[in-house]
């Protein structure tokens, strides 16, 4: 998955492209495209295992002729590349003969054999001292890691990333960590984490193997909105010089920002309607796109009634460009959820606040947890007794 800077890895590609393939709101002229992509992409690079796989769920056609060449090719190539290994080991330095072990790795990486990858991916390891070249290895990892999904493997990768820092390595590898650890959380519903990641990263990103700069400028705005409270969002996202710069190519984004803090709430859900499109064809916030929208709701709606101790649902439902009907059935939905705090008198047709007291909500906290440590003091004096 060795790619120029700049350049998105063609195996990510290659993922999202079988992400679309397999959605349900593709059409189906457009996965004919698609399919002819991936099969193209597949053949270029011999990925044998993955066709294998493809063709077994019905996502490709097995064509024997083909597997049979690819497979050829294969074992070629592996044959030359070991033929390498050899040659470095009896005539070479310790250099050369792990430049030989990592053409392995890249080789398997590059056919999609993962078991294999790993394997050879261990092994060069074995053969690299500098801490630097270590932090690559682990890099590569994590793209298989993202490639197959595999949350467990990205998540060691990045502990193992961690321990190696603490021998050193330098602040453009740390930089490029902070975003595919940014990656790992927003793919795991950790919007918060991902979203300080992301916004420690904006100034230093050099991680163009994952995504391009635009995309992570669109993941940057989303988890912000769900993660910042309102002063933090003016400071970092809104009036931030590098979001500024792109925000505009990306469809909907710099309205969908601006409109929530200006509290232009109808322009706010005819951005929010555009982009939902976008977040439900992304591979990586797909499986959270129901989570996300509740969660940009509940924002919204808490930042409208922040202004008012009362306020009535058709005027709500006006600055909303929504009906009374609609804007009814979502807010009890919220405030049965505890996702709101606010009661609807249903007969004067008025929706009035009760914000939770912090101080009170303290005070009830200690009371609480002063409670539990009796009783566990209780049962520990019990236990001394006996």
């Amino acid at each position: 998955m060795e790619g120029q800077e700049g350049s998105q890895q063609p195996q990510l590609i290659l993922a999202n492209k079988l992400f679309l393939l397999t959605h349900p709101d593709v059409a189906d002229i457009e996965k004919v495209r698609l399919r002819q992509e991936v099969l193209d992409s597949v053949i270029a690079d011999d990925m044998s295992p993955l066709y294998e796989t493809l063709a077994s769920n019905s996502v490709l056609d097995l064509d024997q002729t083909v597997l049979a060449s690819m497979r050829a090719k294969i074992d070629e190539q592996l044959k030359t590349l070991d033929e390498k290994i050899a040659d470095a080991e009896e005539n070479l330095g310790e250099s050369e003969v792990r430049e030989a072990h990592l053409a392995k790795s890249l080789f398997y990486i590059r056919i999609a054999d993962k078991e294999k990858a790993l394997e050879q991916l261990k092994v060069t390891e074995s053969k690299t001292v500098a801490v630097g070249q270590k932090m690559d290895l682990v890099f590569y990892t994590l793209q298989l890691g993202f490639f197959y999904m595999d949350f467990d493997l990205i998540s060691k990768s990045i502990e193992k990333a961690k321990k190696l820092f603490e021998e050193g390595g330098d602040w453009e590898r740390k930089n490029r960590l902070k975003v595919y650890e940014g990656l790992y959380f927003m793919s795991t519903r950790n919007f918060k984490q991902a979203t300080d990641l992301f916004l420690d990263s904006i100034s230093t990103f050099t991680t163009y193997e994952i995504f391009p700069y635009d995309t992570f400028i669109f993941y940057t705005v989303l988890t912000s909105i769900i993660s910042l409270d309102r002063v933090s969002l003016k400071q970092k996202v809104v009036d931030a010089p590098e979001i500024l710069t792109v925000i505009g190519k990306i469809p909907h984004l710099s309205e969908f920002l601006n409109s929530l803090y200006d509290c232009q709430y109808k322009s706010f859900f005819s951005a929010f309607a555009g982009l939902t499109e976008q977040i439900k064809l992304d591979r990586y916030l797909h499986p959270h796109f129901r989570y996300y929208m509740r969660e940009v709701r509940t924002v919204v709606y808490s930042q409208f009634l922040e202004s008012y101790k009362s306020v009535t649902i058709e005027a709500m439902a006006k600055a909303f460009g929504v009906t009374v009907e609609f804007i009814d059935l979502e807010l009890s939905r919220f405030i049965a959820a505890g996702k709101l705090h606010c009661k609807i008198d249903k007969v004067a047709g008025v929706l009035e606040t009760n914000r939770p007291d912090a101080k009170n909500a303290l005070y009830q906290a200690t009371i609480k947890q002063g409670d539990f440590l009796l009783n566990r003091i209780q049962k520990l004096s019990r236990v001394i007794d006996l």
